[in-house]
């Protein structure tokens, strides 16, 4: 059977509202001079309303018509038909779909208009999912639900705007490893790089039901740290060339974990990943003086195998000097004019000269000797920092190798990463909601974001397949698979619909 349908897109309802609506503001023009914000504001309104439109119409050629349907191995049958709201880029759009059901009392209903278009969570089309979620990863949801309001389009509600990235995070940490590597393998290493710099820091973060009750309870133990904070780790990987030119940096932040244990795998899967295309870049382990740090640094470079050229440690030099400023304070007197002179002339010994960790110590030493009680206890805390590191501290040495003695990088991703989106005026975070936004802001700060999302929006789409393309409404006959419509826009449009027993196609 063939018929043909006549069905301009002009005499939608969306199109002649917006035909009304110029032909007034013509009207308007020709008395007066109209407010040109409005007529701006007026015109995104229609021209969203067009889109949502044919979102509804391409969207209802993804829903699938048939007794029986199969998807990932298992059998499906109608249920029911039911209209849905979900909500497109440019608004909500209402569709009507069929629901299947497997055997079996209690199971759960699928849509395999759903599993097919990716709609994410039931409600978000997979563009409006990537818009929120890339919204929430900089800003709360509630400052994001208010500029998507004065942005026009989709208005998502705070608490969906909440929940989305929760509802991605579960899909990329089962994923994790795979994807990480897949990432990895698509990016290029810059031919001028010729440092491989790693580096990890951690940041604080209060945390839901983090009170350390626990460790109170244990015999002969006292809660440190603020009660109910615990650190989240932060990792950068980052490419130089001549002159210390950062090239490309790759961040990664972690929620608080034992060891730092998935913030390490990470970390060394990066760096092997690097190296597999360049093991002759030199490999520099850049920290502050946390002996955790090193540890976790040190394993990450054991991991890796042997270098051509030996691994460089190198201590913060900001971090080294806020301890000598410490040491000078306690020596000559807190902010004095001595001590602000002592502390330029050391600071310029420390980078400069290749015995300056040494002179620092002997200075330190000196004082140490001569102090009584608090100032006594200053000043050994910062000589014990002092030559615990010394081996870190050829600051001289490493200049002249052109590597960075500066871990600014990953001092910046604590920053960027965590503080900024996650530590404001009374947040609390759970370990899966303060990963999930994490993970957001990691990939898009690395760079990455365009293929995350690609890799995140496949594992919503599924195959669905049909297995039985008997009627179940009178007078309706069944394609094997319905397939999305083909739209050529232009004015007029005739659209012809050739329906026959196997297939559906639409044509301009």
């Amino acid at each position: 059977m063939e018929f043909c349908h006549e069905n301009s897109v002009l005499r939608s309802q969306a199109m002649q509202q917006l035909e009304q609506f110029i032909l007034e503001w013509q009207a308007q023009r020709e008395t007066g001079t109209p407010d040109f914000e409005q007529f701006e504001h007026k015109l995104h309104e229609h021209i969203m309303a067009i889109e949502r439109e044919f979102l509804e119409a391409e969207l209802t050629c993804y829903n699938v018509t048939s007794r029986q349907i199969e998807v990932d191995g298992k059998t499906y049958r109608y249920t029911v038909t039911s209209s849905e709201t979900y909500l497109s880029s440019a608004g909500p759009i209402t569709v009507t779909r069929n629901l299947y059901r497997p055997p079996g009392r209690g199971s759960k209903s699928i849509c395999p208009l759903e599993l097919r278009t990716g709609i994410i969570g039931g409600y978000w089309t997979p563009r409006a999912a990537r818009l929120g979620a890339f919204a929430v990863a900089h800003m709360t949801p509630g400052e994001s639900e208010k500029m998507f309001s004065e942005q026009g389009g989709m208005k998502p509600s705070r608490s969906s705007l909440d929940r989305l990235p929760k509802e991605l995070s579960p899909h990329w940490e089962s994923n994790r490893q795979a994807w990480e590597a897949a990432l990895c393998a698509q990016e290029t290493i810059p031919q001028e790089a010729t440092v491989l710099a790693m580096s990890v820091d951690g940041v604080t973060l209060r945390m839901k039901g983090g009170d350390r009750q626990a460790k109170r309870e244990r015999p002969g133990k006292h809660a440190s740290g603020p009660t109910g904070q615990k650190e989240a780790g932060c990792g950068t990987v980052t490419l130089y060339g001549s002159d210390v030119e950062r090239l490309q940096t790759v961040r990664y932040g972690r929620m608080p974990e034992r060891k730092k244990a998935t913030l390490q795998q990470q970390l060394e899967m990066e760096v092997m990943s690097v190296l597999t295309v360049r093991p002759d870049l030199k490999r520099v382990l850049l920290a502050d003086g946390a002996k955790d740090n090193w540890r976790l640094l040190a394993e990450v470079d054991q991991a890796c195998g042997p270098s051509p050229q030996p691994s460089v440690e190198i201590v913060d030099f900001y971090h080294a000097c806020d301890h000598l400023k410490e040491g000078c304070d306690a020596a000559w007197g807190e902010s004095t004019a001595r001590s602000k002179t002592e502390f330029e002339r050391l600071r310029k010994l420390l980078k400069e000269e290749d015995d300056g960790a040494v002179r620092v110590i002997n200075m330190l030493r000196y004082h140490y000797g001569r102090a009584r009680g608090h100032k006594r206890k200053r000043l050994k805390t910062q000589l014990t920092y002092f030559c615990n590191q010394k081996h870190r501290m050829h600051y001289a040495e490493y200049i002249r190798q052109g590597l960075p003695i500066a871990s600014g990088v990953v001092e910046a991703a604590c920053k960027t990463l965590v503080t900024q989106r996650m530590k404001q005026s009374g947040m609390m975070w759970s370990q899966t909601g303060g990963q999930a936004v994490l993970t957001l802001r990691s990939l898009i700060q690395s760079n990455r974001w365009e293929p995350t999302w690609e890799l995140l929006r496949a594992e919503f789409r599924k195959t669905v397949t049909v297995r039985d393309t008997h009627e179940i409404f009178p007078d309706v006959a069944l394609p094997d698979m319905v397939s999305p419509r083909q739209f050529v826009f232009q004015q007029p449009v005739i659209v012809f619909a050739h329906i026959d027993q196997s297939a559906i196609s639409l044509v301009a």
